[in-house]
């Protein structure tokens, strides 16, 4: 498994009430508060359930992408009330157009009025590979502001590799099982080959079942398709709202195309200019900020399962019990054991959403007491294991995506071996186990296409940048880098617990935000919410 991802999982508060651990973490995909909204649009966007959209000709390029800017999308339901959905067609290799395509599943729930339509907003939840479309009508075509919701049409394109864009396969159900439980602090050389031997066969699964789509998964190839659906819907600009990794999407879009990016929302930032093993070090550190707010908030009430006492203290007591997990698990029910390494993945999804805290200290107590079931329910709905024992292809994507950005981490278990004690002192809880997971990309059958480097978007009008003090995956400094190295970035800042902002219940972040995407105002600079 690798922890190297940054995916939205917030949950709206109306969400937040009673919702059983498997239900509730499932959510967190649908429901993350997050905008990244560019430019106004001229032209229609078809009607109805059905209809057609086509490119404005001042958007549309000569050369051997016209066929592509130049197609028509032809909507139809898709059995959610409210949206329709198409099939956009983009090159497979941007580098020979005139070979092969992909399809990518789009969806749209349209403009509700009252008032004139701005033109359309692009959604993504992050991941990589969240799936936009089901982030569309599960909660942003549903949550969104009503006056966002009234003027734009909200739109949602799954990335290529992602759901049901041509997705990147790798195992199936059995054998993700057995790699979600594989050792990830292993103790000797033996364990060190296990470890390896698991990331080297999820690497060969994925180069066997996902075919050519494979080499062409990476951030560039889909900020590419975001510029032929901007045209195809006719919008002279792209609207966007990006959380998580998104707004590493989003920002390449305005490197690639500054001045078609028009009001951009970056949520929850990632820092493009790091090399893998800093992201990692850095989101290992997260991590370890959020679990100390929950440490306190646990240590406040009578029955915190992580004793009394310090926060320190709190952190040795999990980080025993994992080890005490990693010589005998305990049962979860239906036949199944929890270990180490799913009570770890089963701490770090909660440290997504504050609202999941309550959970989170329930699933612990039952775990340190014999009954594994409530962390296992947050490991499965984190991986998105599905009832039946299958999963879906978000980890999939998630590796194919970041394996192609950046080379990756480390060259070989040695490697890993030296940088574990600057893991461990970002993380005394979570770092070691961190840092084997950032070994997962050394064994990719792709070589990387992309490399660190700042992002300025020289041209691109006004760029928001959302950071977080406490976000666990995407640490606040990375906002602060990014929004410095664009040239017209503008950061705003929310004190407080959680992965991303928008939509999170702070009334000064989503005035702020709405007003940027509704009339275009930016946040004054230095501005800080809570």
């Amino acid at each position: 498994m690798s922890f190297r991802r940054s995916f939205s999982r917030s949950l709206p508060t109306r969400s937040r009430a009673r919702l059983r651990p498997r239900r509730r973490v499932a959510a967190l995909a649908a429901a993350a508060g997050l905008l990244i909204a560019v430019g106004c649009t001229s032209g229609g966007a078809g009607g109805g359930g059905g209809g057609t959209t086509s490119a404005s000709p001042t958007a549309r390029p000569v050369g051997n992408l016209s066929a592509y800017y130049g197609q028509k999308l032809s909507w139809r339901e898709c059995g959610v009330p409210g949206f329709d959905c198409a099939t956009l067609r983009a090159p497979l290799d941007y580098a020979r157009p005139d070979g092969g395509q992909v399809k990518l599943a789009v969806a749209r729930a349209k403009a509700t009025g009252p008032g004139e339509r701005i033109g359309s907003l692009l959604v993504n939840p992050g991941g990589p590979g969240g799936s936009a479309v089901q982030y569309l009508q599960a909660y942003a075509g549903l949550a969104y502001p009503a006056p966002v919701r009234a003027r734009y049409d909200l739109v949602a394109v799954d990335p290529r590799g992602v759901a049901r864009s041509e997705p990147v396969t790798c195992l199936d159900g059995p054998r993700m099982d057995a790699y979600t439980q594989v050792d990830q602090t292993p103790d000797d050389a033996r364990e060190r080959g296990l470890l390896a031997a698991a990331y080297k066969e999820f690497a060969a699964g994925c180069a066997r079942r996902s075919g050519p789509v494979l080499p062409h998964v990476s951030t560039v190839e889909a900020a590419r398709d975001m510029d032929i659906l901007r045209a195809v819907l006719g919008d002279e600009k792209l609207s966007y709202v990006g959380a998580s990794y998104g707004t590493f999407l989003g920002a390449t879009y305005a490197e690639l195309f500054p001045a078609r990016a028009g009001r951009l929302v970056l949520d929850g930032a990632m820092d493009p200019s790091l090399p893998a093993v800093e992201l990692n070090r850095d989101q290992t550190a997260g991590f370890e900020t959020a679990f100390r707010s929950f440490a306190e908030d646990c240590l406040r009430g009578p029955d915190c399962p992580l004793g009394s006492g310090s926060v320190t203290a709190a952190s040795r007591r999990l980080k025993a019990f994992f080890t005490e997990l990693d010589a005998r698990p305990v049962p979860a029910g239906e036949g199944r054991e929890l270990g180490e390494s799913l009570a770890t993945t089963g701490v770090i999804a909660a440290m997504y959403d504050k609202g999941a805290w309550p959970e989170l200290r329930e699933a612990l107590t039952g775990a340190m007491g014999g009954d594994g079931s409530g962390l296992l329910a947050l490991a499965d709905a984190y991986y998105e294991r599905q009832g039946d024992g299958s999963y879906s292809n978000l980890m999939f994507a998630n590796a194919a995506v970041n394996c192609l950005d950046l080379p990756p981490s480390f060259a070989g278990p040695d490697a890993v071996g030296r940088a574990l004690p600057s893991f461990v002192k970002a993380s005394p809880t979570f770092g070691e186990g961190l840092a084997w997971a950032a070994l997962s990309c050394t064994y990719w059958p792709e070589k990387a296409t992309g490399a660190p480097h700042r992002i300025a978007a020289k041209g691109a009008g006004p760029i928001v940048v959302l950071g977080t003090t406490r976000d666990p995956a995407t640490p606040y400094k990375w906002a602060v880098s990014l929004a410095g190295q664009l040239t017209s970035g503008r950061l705003l800042t929310y004190e407080g617990d959680g992965h991303t902002a928008y939509g999170r219940g702070s009334d000064c972040v989503d005035t702020a935000v709405n007003r940027y995407l509704l009339e275009g105002t930016v946040p004054p600079r230095g501005m800080r919410c809570r």
